[in-house]
């Protein structure tokens, strides 16, 4: 069984958490620190830590994420102006809760998509 994390607790509303939406295959929820007017999290409801770790029975889960993702856009009005959708995998990705999470972001106009560092790997 896949470790408990803090958006598995969230699922089970043992942590509040502005919940915008539910059903028995994902959760969405309001990030607690937006970087944009619009931040969501999309979590499937079971725990797979990575996008290294998904199996084809998450299938129907991860397909419901972007079904999800793009009703939650139109009802916040972004999805005509467009949104970005960010899944991070590990700590390079960025990657900081280890439960897979699609980002829903919008709201404004978002930038470039990365921003390059300096710093190399081994300068760490």
């Amino acid at each position: 069984m896949a470790e408990e994390t803090l958006f598995s607790k969230i699922v089970r509303r043992e942590i509040a958490a502005d919940i915008v939406y539910q059903d028995h295959l994902v959760t969405a929820f309001r990030d607690i620190t937006p970087k944009a007017p619009t931040h969501l999290l999309i979590v499937p409801n079971h725990v797979i830590p990575t996008v290294n770790d998904v199996k084809s029975s998450d299938e129907q889960a991860l397909g419901r994420m972007f079904t999800v993702a793009a009703k939650l856009a139109a009802e916040a009005g972004i999805a005509k102006d467009g949104y970005r959708l960010i899944v991070n995998c590990n700590e390079d990705g960025g990657q900081e809760v280890f439960h897979v999470h699609m980002h829903l972001l919008g709201g404004e106009p978002l930038g470039p998509m990365l921003s390059r560092k300096s710093s190399s790997k081994s300068d760490k």
